[in-house]
Parts: structure tokens; sequence; C-alpha cells
């Protein structure tokens, strides 16, 4: 069969060539969008759980054309996670989720790997296995070099991995040889070193895997492979050219190729957030897509988020397919919205890795700030339409504030069928959320301010902005029976230090309105100082907008690194490689005690050296408090319901929780009445 199929003389959404059927090997899938293998901290011990099996049931469901499930360590020398899956431990957990995934009528296939010396030794209390004692840029760890029987043992988990797949009804596997993985190590003349034949040949390890996965499975199930195309390292390692001669050895068995990068040095390089342009990696896909044969899919993948930007590559031939991993978790329904010719109504991804970047020490569960019920479909599985004929009267409801919680308030409040007023003394929608897509690399926020307002007025969410509502307002509204949703959002904390004035003052967030305003010229000309006890993005951001305007900055920070928390995110070396470059001076260890005739004054939170810093302007990026100017005075008159409140108004955090307690708080109005 043949991967490029007509369209058949359709029109409408149809006619999108990423909607059309596609041949895999021996089995078809019904579109040309993949959910990649991710790591997702949804099982118990190392199975697959049941969580697993309601995420991809919901990919499946809306409409996904093939789902990989999460890579499964093919020996027990790899646990590279806590909650890691095992092969030999996923047999049920597989079996569920093909017959969940084939209900909803996608492909699924098992990822299988072994992550090799950027594993971790801190669960198998076992050295790592590499193919050369090369020490990981991120932990530092040195492996053992594999010798003949550990090779042996390696080849025979994967042929044993993949017939416990087929054996589970999963319509294929695909090895991985991108990040993380053993085999992209044999591959590389970085990490490999070796003097036998396995240095000799790189590739032999690669081809004993692939002939012994093809072997197991048989021709009838999809071989898929995950190759690493760019590890960044042109001195040695995997480059754009060399890839296209392994791709061109190694495809022999196999149906179809994922074409990645997969940076040695930089390990979320090859999944970056905002400030990597999308798309990255679509030029390494269509270098494959022109060197291999028709009978092997390539799928493209890089932070392609956009339908348009994956319409775009499959319709011109740069792939035959496009991982749309972070764009399905965000939006689980994206493909059956395409179909719907409903593109407007795709929640976007914002490219954040703020909760969907789950591999850290405090093994939090995959989700989404846009979509709080990825990761938790067995616990919270979103809102249900209110059924058609329900007699229930509806609620008037009340939202006050139309920041991220107050819109998501209004949109599931009328999902659910309920009249909402939606109030904001701003003229805009949006509150911290659109301020805060002025940062470099955040621009993407804007995406879902839009998005939330939109679906808000295209269900009928009344609005009106630039109102400034009174208590009198709120307890008015609760008299007559209708009911209050506080989403009032987060004002500057209070002063930490002494000052005079003499230094320009202003929070974060009031910088950012300067950014949208265009009135950000109007700061006093001279050095900025950055203060940031915080250390997430949001002092990063301002550090850098103003450097890249040239000005002089310094940041301060308590900590021993600038920006400590977005190690989360998998930001936090490129963000100071980027205050580095953009020339910011970063103090660190220290904290602000005053500000006093035109300096800022600094004080080494180890040592007690005092220092000072010239400045003319002073932004503030610290904790902010709720906004708590209109919860109702007390005493107040009798109500039947408490009023409610969600978002920064509770305790001012993220989006997701934001987003997440709006969904709260609508649920208790649900119950309530």
């Amino acid at each position: 069969m043949k991967n490029d199929l007509s369209d058949g003389g359709n029109s409408g959404p149809a006619a999108m060539k990423l909607l059309e059927p596609i041949a895999l090997g021996p089995r078809q899938a019904p579109n040309r969008v993949l959910f990649g293998p991710h790591e997702t901290n949804l099982g118990r011990a190392r199975t697959l759980s049941d969580r697993h099996v309601a995420y991809y049931a919901r990919r499946a469901s809306g409409g996904c054309g093939t789902i990989v499930v999460e890579t499964a360590s093919v020996h027990p020398s790899d646990w590279p996670y806590e909650r890691a899956p095992l092969a030999t431990d996923c047999r049920r957990g597989w079996a569920e989720v093909a017959r969940v995934v084939h209900a909803g009528g996608s492909l699924a296939l098992a990822s299988l790997g072994h992550s090799g010396g950027q594993g971790s030794s801190a669960y198998s209390q076992a050295a790592l296995w590499g193919p050369s004692r090369f020490p990981d840029p991120a932990t530092r760890e040195v492996p053992q070099q594999m010798e003949d029987e550990e090779i042996a043992a390696l080849v025979e988990g994967f042929r044993l991995a993949a017939a416990g797949a087929a054996e589970a009804g999963l319509d294929g596997v695909e090895v991985n040889a991108g990040q993380s993985s053993l085999i992209r190590q044999f591959l590389s003349g970085i990490t490999n070193t070796r003097s036998d034949e396995h240095g000799a040949d790189r590739l032999k390890l690669a081809r004993d895997v692939l002939s012994a996965v093809r072997d197991s499975l048989g021709p009838d199930l999809v071989l898929g492979l995950r190759l690493a195309c760019d590890e960044l390292a042109p001195w040695a390692g995997i480059t754009p050219a060399s890839s296209v001669d392994i791709a061109r050895e190694l495809t022999g068995p196999v149906d179809y190729v994922v074409a990645t990068r997969a940076p040695v040095f930089d390990q979320g390089g090859t999944r970056p957030d905002g400030h990597t342009e999308t798309g990255f990696a679509l030029p390494l896909a269509e270098a494959l897509r022109s060197a291999l044969p028709p009978g092997v899919a390539v799928v493209a993948q890089g932070s392609v988020v956009d339908p348009d930007m994956a319409e775009d590559t499959v319709r011109r031939g740069g792939s035959d397919m496009v991982e749309m991993t972070r764009a399905q978790i965000a939006d689980p329904d994206l493909v059956s919205k395409l179909r719907a010719d409903q593109t407007d109504r795709v929640r976007p991804c914002v490219l954040c890795n703020q909760r969907c970047q789950v591999r850290d020490a405090r093994n939090p569960i995959v989700s989404c700030i846009a979509e709080p019920s990825a990761g938790y479909e067995t616990e919270e599985p979103g809102p249900a339409p209110a059924p058609a004929g329900s007699t229930r009267a509806p609620i008037d409801v009340l939202v006050v504030g139309a920041g991220p919680a107050g819109l998501e308030t209004a949109r599931i409040a009328r999902v659910l069928g309920h009249s909402v007023t939606v109030v904001d003394r701003d003229d805009r929608v949006g509150g911290q959320l659109r301020i805060a897509s002025f940062a470099p690399g955040r621009g993407r926020l804007a995406l879902l301010v839009a998005w939330l307002e939109r679906e808000c007025r295209r269900l009928g969410v009344r609005f009106e902005l630039g109102r400034e509502i009174t208590t009198a307002d709120v307890e008015a509204q609760e008299s007559t029976g209708g009911r209050v949703v506080l989403c009032t959002g987060s004002v500057p904390g209070s002063a930490r230090f002494e000052s005079d004035r003499t230094v320009r003052q202003l929070d974060a967030a009031t910088f950012f309105g300067l950014v949208e305003s265009g009135e950000l010229g109007r700061l006093p000309d001279g050095p900025v100082v950055v203060d940031d006890p915080v250390g997430d993005w949001v002092g990063i951001g301002v550090a850098e907008l103003l450097a890249g305007q040239g000005r002089e900055v310094a940041l301060v920070t308590g900590d021993l690194v600038a920006g400590t928390q977005l190690s989360r995110t998998g930001d936090l070396a490129p963000a100071n490689a980027r205050l580095a470059r953009a020339g910011v001076r970063s103090v660190k260890r220290s904290t602000v005690t005053a500000v006093i005739d035109g300096e800022v004054r600094v004080e080494d939170r180890y040592t007690g050296e005092k220092g000072s810093l010239a400045a003319s302007v002073l932004v503030e990026s610290s904790h902010r408090l709720p906004d708590e100017g209109l919860v109702p005075g007390h005493p107040a008159p009798p109500r039947r319901h408490a009023v409610l409140r969600a978002g920064d108004a509770v305790a001012p955090r993220t989006a997701y929780e934001a987003i997440l307690e709006a969904r709260r708080a609508v649920g208790t109005l649900e119950r309530d009445r």
C-alpha cells in the first residue's frame, strides 16, 4: 500500500491531508497525527495503570490516528525514573490500552527502549550501562562499558518485549534510538569510542535490535524507529547529514521513522519551551523523506503544536505524518475538531512545559495548564454538557474578574447551561495571563487568552468590561438567588525593605503592562535592578527584555543560580545562558535590603557582606497576594452560600491552578443547587 492516499476529490476539512489515512506497513492509521511516547508518571510501580488507560483512551476518542505508549524499559538494568514502565510488567496494561485505543479507532503501539548512560542508578542501585565510559552531561554519572553478554541480553530484551506487545494485542512497537536511548549512544561517535566490532560498526547494535524485533513481531505488525538525527555536536556526534546515511542503513525492516533532535549536552533541547521556534526539527524529517523509499513513512516532530503547520508539512511532502504530542495533551479532541472544521476551537498548547514535563524528584503526574484534566481522567474527567431536555433551572452566575480563572469559570458554567456574566474593571480580558504573554518566550499565552474569550463568546457568556464592581453588587447578586465567583486575581505584596523613592520602583505586572501599552520608554534612563526572590520565569523575563533593549541590567536572587524554579520546565540552563549572552549581571545569594540615595543595597545571605547597585529603576518580581477588595464585609447579610473564589484570589499561583480551581468552583455551584 502507498502512504500517499488521494483525497478522492473531497472538499472542506476532510480534504486536509493531515486527516487522510496512511499505511504503516501492514496496518492503516485513520489519519496522519501521532501521539508520541513521553513520560507521564501515571504508573503504579513499574506497570501501566488505569490512569494510563484513561489517558490514552481520551486521545483515541478525540480522533488521534496513532498512539505510542510511554517508553517501557526492555531490561531491569534500566530504571530511569521511579515510575518508568518495565516491559515485562506491562503486558496486562498494554492489553487494556490496546482495547480502549482500538475502540476509539486508533492504532496503538508500544515504545521500547533502554536509557543507558542517560538513566539513573538511584532506583536500580546498580551501575548504568553504556557503550563506553562517557559521563552523562546531566547527571555526571559514568556508566560501565557493556560487555558482549550484556549486549546480548539487551537485544534479547528487545525481542521479548516486542513479543509481549504483540501478545497484548498492540499494533506494533516503536524502538527508541532518540533522546535517552542506549541505541542512540551506540550510534554516536561521542558516546561510543569502543575498539571492538560495536565501535568499528556503530550501527551494529541498532541493526541487531531492529532485526530481533522484526522477527519477534512477524510481518503483520508495525515496526517504528525513533531516530536521533541531530545531536548538535557536529565534531563527533550524529549530524543531519550523517543521520540520512544511518536511516538508509537501518530502515530495511522499519515501517516508519520519527526524525528527532537529540542533543548530547542539552536533553531539554529535545523538547524546548516557547523560547524555541515551533517546528524546529522539520528540516530533519524533510531530509529523511527525500532519502528514504516511499514505503517507509517519515514522521515530523519538534514543537509542532499548530494544525496549520502540521497540515503544511504533510501537504508539501516534508513528511508523511506529524507527531503532535503536547498539542494533544492540551486538547485531546484536536483531530475531531479538525474533522468538524473547527480549527479555531482547538485549545492551544502554549509550550510552557510547566505541567507536561514531569521527570523530576516530585514525581508529578503529566497534565496541562490549559487542560487540567489531562493525566487526571480517572479523577477529574472534565465537565459534561447539560443533557438535552434537562428540567433543572439554570443558575444566574456573576463572575468577577476576566483572567484565566474567570474565563474558565464562565466557559464551564455555560457548558453546563447556566446564565453567566463576566465583569472586569479592565477593558480587556486575560488579566495576568495576557500581561505575561509579553515576556520573552511567553507569547503563546496570548493564544490561550484568545481561545478562552472566543469560547466564552461562542457559548453566549455576557461581558461587562471596564466596569468597577462593588461589594454591594456582590451581595445584591446573592440576595436575588444568583451566585458569585470571585476571580479577582492578585496584587503586589508589601515592600520588604526601606525605600526613599529615589529610584523608580514598579512590580513586574506593571512593567509588562508598560510593555503591552508601548510605554516602556517612559521609564527613566540608566541601569535597572530586577529583584527576584521567587526565581521563576518572571524576573528572568524582565531582565531578558530590558537587556535586549540595551539597558544595563542586574538581577538579584537569593539562590545560587538565577531562575532556580525553571529547573521544573527544563529552562534553567538555557535561561542562564540567555542572561549571560545578553550581558545581565546575576547578583546571587543576595537580598535587597534598602533602596536609598539612588542605589539598591544588597546583602549576601550567607556571609552578610553588604554591597550596592546603581539603579534608576527597580523592578520587583516578588510574591503577590490575593486581591480581597471584593470579599464581602462582615457582618454580612444572611446568605445561603459562601461566595466562591478561584485562582489568584485564593492564593497567587500559576494558570494551571487558576483553571483547575475554576472548574472546581463550577462543580461546587452544581452540588449546591
